[in-house]
């Protein structure tokens, strides 16, 4: 069975091949595919968003500590404080960025979009690299 924090990071990078797919596929006009790639972006980030607040739950509220040291250390905490503070505005944004696209108010849904798609990107990014720094590359926190 999978454990919920390599789960966490197959989902995060599950979300940033979709995001980036549905950027690629509305710069070609496939606004269909578009639609279909964000929608499963969103869905993944939602099963995320459950997987990773039932790890917390598990842990019971124990932070997993870094055990890099040095350089590492410095690069680690200063993408985890963008992570969680930008991670903290995803849910809004998508859902803002969504509903102007189901609305039909695609200049707005554009314009919202230029805002999101960084800033998810990002996190889904930097999601995959904190599992990384802290369950693969640096100690033994799995």
């Amino acid at each position: 069975m999978i454990a919920l924090p390599e789960l966490n990071a197959l989902l995060n990078a599950t979300a940033t091949v979709l995001i980036l797919a549905g950027l690629v596929a509305i710069s070609r006009g496939a606004t269909t595919v578009h639609r279909n790639l964000m929608s499963g972006a969103f869905g993944v980030s939602v099963l995320f968003l459950i997987s990773y607040v039932t790890h917390r739950i598990r842990q019971q509220g124990i932070h997993t500590p870094f055990e890099g040291l040095g350089y590492w250390r410095t690069v680690y905490y200063c993408m985890l404080a963008t992570h969680v503070v930008l991670a903290m505005m995803v849910p809004f944004l998508a859902i803002r960025t969504i509903l102007l696209a189901l609305r039909g108010q695609f200049e707005k849904h554009r314009f919202w979009a230029r805002i999101t798609y960084p800033i998810w990107l990002y996190v889904s990014v930097t999601g995959v690299l904190v599992y990384f720094f802290l369950y693969q590359w640096f100690g033994s926190a799995g």
